[in-house]
């Protein structure tokens, strides 16, 4: 039979998963991953007629090819050959935007576009993607260091200074999705405002209200025009007694990255 195996085309005369593992020199315990039609599995199945399988040995990591191949067999169905093509800038590296390049970064997205001012501090740890070993450093050196840990083949493209309306039209000039993902409110209306005016190939999706402990259920995604999506609860902002904690700005992080890949595999409609 034929099949696709590590994302090339394969013969196969047997008839099991567990006999393919072994014919191709693998173990069948649990020093393997084994990826059929895009469910990972620990036991023997049946392999059928254009079956699509990875295996990858546990413990090493894979060469483009093969992470390539395991991304696209975890992924639904297609998802993966078009999210490595695609280009995404995220604005400001706070905890809305480092959880998002995150979030984007394990999705496989072939070239992130990274836009931050700012340094890593103590107080940034309680809730943004950094750790203590990159305490003083700029957050963009930070932030693709960081993905370099996940998938050193995306490409990450760097801006080290603050996003302003003068010069907003020419950092973002190569994007046609950008993440808003400031703190500052009156930096957020900026940007959506002169890029969505002055820019009809561009779609922003921002974001707005995470702050507190409040229901995680209220956080939602709102298609506001064709071109603006809004990812919170749209109220609850940081201010004295309510700050900004992990699990309501990772929860609103999710929401954006899940807006931004719906974008790219062109599934767009109002959430």
């Amino acid at each position: 039979m034929k099949i696709t195996l590590n994302g090339k085309p394969a013969d196969f005369c047997g008839k099991t998963l567990f006999e393919l593992c072994r014919e191709q020199g693998y173990e069948t315990d649990g020093s393997t991953v084994r990826i059929i039609n895009g469910f990972q599995s620990s036991e023997d199945s049946a392999v059928k007629d254009g079956d699509e399988i990875v295996i990858i040995k546990k413990g090493v990591f894979p060469d483009k090819e093969q992470l390539e191949c395991m991304l696209s067999a975890r992924h639904s169905t297609g998802v993966y050959q078009k999210l490595k093509k695609a280009r995404v800038a995220v604005a400001g590296l706070g905890g809305m935007g480092s959880n998002t390049a995150m979030h984007l970064a394990r999705l496989g997205v072939g070239c992130l576009h990274l836009v931050d001012f700012d340094v890593v501090e103590p107080s940034n740890l309680n809730r943004q993607m950094y750790s203590i070993k990159h305490l003083g450093m700029e957050k963009t050196l930070a932030m693709e260091q960081q993905i370099a840990e996940i998938n050193p083949y995306i490409k990450v493209i760097t801006h080290n200074l603050k996003i302003t309306e003068e010069n907003c039209l020419d950092i973002f000039k190569d994007d046609t999705i950008v993440c808003e993902a400031f703190d500052n409110p009156d930096s957020k209306a900026m940007l959506v405002n002169t890029l969505l005016a002055k820019r009809n190939d561009v779609t922003v999706v921002a974001s707005s209200g995470m702050a507190g402990y409040y229901d995680s259920n209220l956080i939602k995604t709102k298609k506001i025009t064709p071109s603006l999506f809004i990812c919170g609860d749209m109220e609850n902002g940081a201010k004295q007694t309510v700050g900004l904690m992990s699990p309501r700005v990772a929860i609103c992080a999710g929401h954006q990255s899940n807006a931004v890949l719906r974008l790219i595999v062109g599934d767009n409609d109002e959430q």
